[in-house]
C-alpha cells in the first residue's frame, strides 16, 4: 500500500487491514497506518457539522519494542492521544501492523521513537496527536482503577433489543439532578469483522433525570450492533442528547484490550479535565 493512494481506500473500512491474513513488518512503515475518515459515520449517526461535543480517543499500547543503536530489544508503554474533531480515525489492526514495524528498527532513543510516532500517527488523523511512553523503570507507577460513578448494572431488567434503540432513553418530570451513571455490560461489534468489542461506558450529565432502567436496555442493545469504539461512543452521545435533551453531557467508554491495543473514547459538551486515562481491571 503506498501513501499517493491512501485517501482513496481510507473512504472503504472493508479495504484496511481488518480481517485479512497480515505480513508482520519488523522494519519501520509509516504507510501501514490506515485512516478511516469519520464523516460519513458522523452523518449517518446525525452528529452536526459544528461538533457538539469535544474530547479525544485515548488509545494505550502495551506491545511496544525497538533496537537501541547497539541492537538491543528495547521496550515501552504508550498512551496516545487522538482529538475527537481530527478528520480520521486509526483502523486499529493497521496501528498494531505499524507499531510491529518498529520491532527491529534501531533508533538512537526512545525519544527519537516518540517523535517518530508524533509525526506519522498526527498525518494518519489529520491533527496533532498526543504521544507519551511509559519505560520499564516506571511500569510500577502505572495506576489501574474503575470508572467513577453508580453502576445501574444491578437492576432487575428484562431485555429483548440488541441493537441500538433510541426509544428505550426517557426522562422523569423530576427536577433536573447532576449524577454519573456507570455500566460495565457494554458489548458491540467490529464494524468489519464482526468480533465482540466488550466495554464499560461511564455517562455524566446534568438535566432532567435520565430513568435507570430504559438506560440499562438501551446501553446492552448494543450488543449486536457493528460500529467501531469511536462511532459507538459517538452514538450513544448523540441518543442521549436527541432523547433526554440533558443541559451537560459526557460519554466515556474503556474497551478492553485487542492485540495489545485498548481504545478509549471520550466526548464531552462541557469544559471538564480530561480523564486520568487509568486502566480498568478488565484492560
Amino acid at each position: 500500500m503506498t501513501g499517493k493512494h491512501l485517501p482513496d481506500l481510507a473512504m472503504h473500512p472493508e479495504l484496511s487491514p481488518l480481517g485479512k491474513t497480515s505480513a508482520y513488518v519488523e522494519q519501520y512503515d509509516s504507510s501501514l497506518l490506515f485512516p478511516i475518515p469519520r464523516l460519513a459515520k458522523r452523518e449517518e449517526i446525525g452528529v452536526p457539522a459544528n461538533l457538539p461535543f469535544f474530547g479525544s480517543d485515548f488509545w494505550n499500547a502495551y506491545e511496544l519494542s525497538w533496537l537501541n543503536a547497539r541492537g538491543k530489544p528495547q521496550i515501552a508503554l504508550a498512551s496516545v492521544s487522538v482529538p475527537a474533531d481530527s478528520p480520521n480515525i486509526i483502523e486499529s489492526k493497521s496501528f498494531k501492523l505499524y507499531l510491529n514495524s518498529y520491532n527491529q528498527t534501531r533508533l538512537e532513543s526512545a525519544d527519537e521513537l516518540r517523535q517518530r510516532l508524533v509525526r506519522d500517527l498526527s498525518a494518519a488523523a489529520g491533527a496533532s496527536v498526543g504521544v507519551r511512553l511509559v519505560l520499564p523503570e516506571a511500569f510500577g507507577q502505572e495506576k489501574m482503577g474503575e470508572l467513577e460513578g453508580y453502576c445501574i448494572d444491578n437492576l432487575d431488567i428484562e431485555v429483548d433489543t440488541y441493537q441500538p434503540s433510541p426509544a428505550l432513553l426517557r426522562t422523569s418530570d423530576e427536577p433536573p439532578i447532576e449524577e454519573t451513571l456507570v455500566s460495565n455490560l457494554l458489548k458491540s461489534n467490529c464494524l468489519v469483522t464482526g468480533q465482540p468489542d466488550w466495554g464499560s461506558v461511564q455517562i455524566r450529565y446534568r438535566g432532567a433525570p435520565i430513568e435507570r432502567e430504559g438506560l440499562l436496555k438501551y446501553l446492552i442493545s448494543f450488543r449486536q450492533h457493528n460500529e467501531f469504539h469511536e462511532q459507538c461512543v459517538e452514538r450513544i452521545f448523540m441518543d442521549i442528547t436527541r432523547q433526554c435533551r440533558p443541559a451537560a453531557l459526557a460519554v466515556y467508554a474503556r474497551y478492553t484490550r485487542r492485540g495489545g491495543l485498548d481504545i478509549n473514547p471520550f466526548r464531552t459538551s462541557f469544559t471538564q479535565a480530561a480523564p486520568a486515562n487509568t486502566r480498568t481491571a478488565r484492560q
